[in-house]
């Protein structure tokens, strides 16, 4: 694992199409994003709405960064988080391996246990104890990663109690040696060691900034616990945006969200240019050198260009 990004904030977006959304609107974002400089363009990974209708429902997520990667350029891809209960772990690392082809190496895998009841219930995914759920989440991390790491012409078994794995071929290989992986969220020790063992970034999404030196703390513990350099884990955010000019703008913005203008300035990135520059501040204080901007309204790319404009180069 590399050095972690020190100094330079870097602004990448990210989208909730369980929401609602078409291959072409999450496109028409991913390339807006790529030629306004964002770092990377992220997406979640459910199937189903938590809120509103739906429609016209959800797009899958590997199979959107697959289109995505043919076309688009130069932005980095990947899931904000990728729910470990939805694949198996090896054909899992086959089709990021093979995203990341498609790319030429611009994929990152975001992992996570999975958590949303309902929308396993809704597609006939099994959803079992969250122990089990953390208990397989650590064999999919040690499956994806070590088939990856299996020098090619070499084999890779895995004595796992969920996903034992015998004689594998470990093929294909991404074009990144490696791609990044991301852990995060708030568990108090499974989720840091499990970081510290296998995580390239640790992400903490709509976290205040007390919440998050809390838990980074607890990532920067745990790496020394297993003998890893803290300084070679990125931190980063992730917090909702809802950027505007005008107090009329913040608050339309805010309505096409649902939420009240006054509880988007405490939760998230909203307010003007300027206020939100001073919170990225506050996340970039606490080791912070990524936020992820979870972009809600897929037509609003005047806010994605606002941001670029006004808060990107004051980072």
């Amino acid at each position: 694992m590399g050095p972690a990004t020190v100094g330079r904030m870097e602004l990448r977006v990210f989208t909730e199409p369980q929401q609602g959304a078409t291959y072409d609107e999450l496109l028409r974002v991913a390339k807006a994003a790529e030629d306004l400089g964002y770092g990377a363009f992220f997406r979640s990974d459910h199937y189903l709405a938590m809120s509103g209708d739906g429609l016209p429902g959800p797009t899958d997520a590997w199979i959107t960064l697959a289109g995505l990667a043919r076309d688009t350029s130069t932005i980095r891809l990947g899931t904000l988080v990728t729910s470990a209960t939805f694949r198996y772990p090896g054909p899992l690392a086959i089709s990021v391996a093979q995203v990341d082809a498609m790319s030429g190496g611009r994929v990152e895998l975001g992992l996570g246990a999975g958590w949303f009841a309902e929308e396993h219930a809704a597609y006939g995914i099994p959803f079992p104890s969250v122990g089990e759920r953390f208990d397989r989440f650590e064999e999919a991390l040690a499956v994806v990663t070590g088939l990856w790491k299996t020098p090619v012409g070499e084999t890779f078994t895995f004595d796992g109690q969920h996903y034992p794995i015998t004689d594998s071929p470990a093929l294909p290989k991404p074009a990144q040696s490696i791609p990044p992986v991301v852990i995060g969220g708030m568990g108090k020790k499974r989720t840091p060691e499990l970081a510290a063992r296998y995580a390239d970034e640790f992400n903490l999404p709509f976290a205040s900034t007390d919440a998050a030196q809390t838990q980074f703390d607890r990532v920067r513990a745990a790496c020394t616990s297993a003998g890893r350099d803290p300084e070679s884990m990125i931190f980063s955010n992730a917090l909702v945006l809802c950027c505007g000019t005008t107090e009329a703008d913040i608050a339309r913005r805010a309505n096409v969200l649902g939420r009240e203008v006054d509880e988007l300035r405490a939760n998230g990135a909203a307010g003007s240019p300027a206020e939100i520059v001073d919170k990225i501040g506050t996340y970039a204080e606490l080791g912070s050198s990524r936020i992820y901007l979870q972009t809600m309204d897929l037509s609003d790319i005047d806010q994605l260009e606002l941001v670029a404009s006004e808060v990107m180069p004051q980072l």
